[in-house]
């Protein structure tokens, strides 16, 4: 990793404290973080030592450091990126010291395994997913990496410029092969950016097209366009509300493309382990503070879309539409309230709807 800066030493040292907010002055672009070291400390984790938690701390300071001094510019479709520095493994080692294992799930492994044999036909899949946390790329990795390796890597997520225009997130959505686009909830932040947000998205439309005709794609979407916050009143997470348009756009690009196209709804559970802000925030840099907590992905029916807009006029594209989405955020909900109870329940009340395939890998 060679020399640390000033700021990788500092981090070095304070990782070693505890959960307190760092001592330092953060330069203006750094986001606030809190790592909770202490988290990982008391997770009992094989190696989840000081001085392993020092060198993922003071690796992260390095990252965010060199994106300050030469910020890397997303382009429409970007590759993840694993020499000379491996950004994929970097992401992974960090998210890897927050997830506990043992009270982790994974819904469904057969659907996973049906995903990877449409792949292996050349067929694309696009998941239709609520999503929780920044993290979500790395959990969706880490589940899945020791059963299904070319999952764990080969998705591509659509991802919002929050993720890439944030200097410290930045350095882990260098890791994962990403469309970028920019959401309808930030569109108009700056409105005299709305143009050029526009085209960007158009060209990566664009670049969509062109992967899915190529075929054996898989790619995952939050059609909410954001997280999922807890509700205000109880606290309990629920995904978002899906924007129908989103998914209408997913299955138009999968019905048009060559090779033969499926979408999945796929339910992540992830919050508790870096809750985000209880509003959505214009401002990027916001605080980040980490749990080491249960995770789990849950794999839904794919969605027949045929029988979902039977009996509804061809013509009438609105409601076919709106069909369509309401259909996948209902499955989403449903699979979500499910992987819930299980990791609430623990592995050991499971049938075989539910596992840990690490365990058996």
């Amino acid at each position: 990793m060679g020399a640390r800066s000033p700021l990788g030493r500092r981090l070095h040292a304070q990782s070693l404290l505890g959960p307190t907010s760092p001592s330092f002055s953060s330069p203006p672009s750094l986001p606030p973080s809190n790592p909770s070291p202490a988290a990982v400390l008391g997770s009992n984790q094989p190696g989840a030592d000081e001085l392993a938690v020092a060198r993922v701390m003071a690796s992260i300071a390095d990252r965010v450091m060199v994106q300050l001094a030469s910020p890397y510019t997303f382009p429409s479709y970007h590759e993840k990126i694993e020499a000379p520095y491996d950004y994929y493994a970097f992401g992974q080692r960090y998210v890897k010291f927050l997830v506990d294992f043992s009270k982790s799930a994974v819904g469904h492994l057969e659907r996973f395994n049906a995903v990877q044999a449409a792949l292996d036909s050349g067929e694309n899949v696009v998941l239709l997913a609520n999503h929780q946390t920044e993290a979500d790329p790395a959990v969706w990795s880490l589940l899945l990496e020791a059963t299904h390796p070319r999952l764990a890597k080969a998705i591509i997520h659509v991802a919002g410029d929050r993720v890439v225009t944030d200097a410290l997130c930045a350095p882990f959505s260098m890791g994962r092969n990403l469309f970028c686009v920019h959401s309808k909830k930030h569109m108009d932040d700056v409105p005299e950016l709305r143009d050029a947000k526009q085209a960007i998205n158009r060209k990566t439309v664009t670049l969509m097209i062109k992967a899915l005709n190529e075929g054996g794609k898989l790619l995952w979407i939050a059609p909410s366009g954001g997280r999922d916050r807890p509700s205000a009143e109880t606290g309990a997470w629920s995904p978002a509300p899906f924007d129908p348009a989103a998914v209408e756009l997913m299955r138009q690009l999968t019905a048009k493309a060559k090779p033969a196209g499926h979408l999945y709804p796929l339910a992540m559970e992830s919050g508790s382990m870096m809750p985000p802000p209880p509003a959505t925030e214009k401002a990027v840099g916001e605080r980040r503070l980490t749990n080491y907590v249960g995770v789990g992905i849950a794999l839904g029916a794919k969605l027949d879309v045929e029988a979902i807009v039977a009996g509804i006029d061809e013509a009438d594209r609105d409601a076919r539409s709106a069909a369509v989405g309401a259909a996948a955020q209902k499955a989403v909900e449903g699979e979500y309230a499910g992987l819930l109870a299980a990791m609430a329940a623990g592995p050991g009340s499971w049938g075989g709807a539910y596992s840990q395939p690490w365990r058996k890998a």
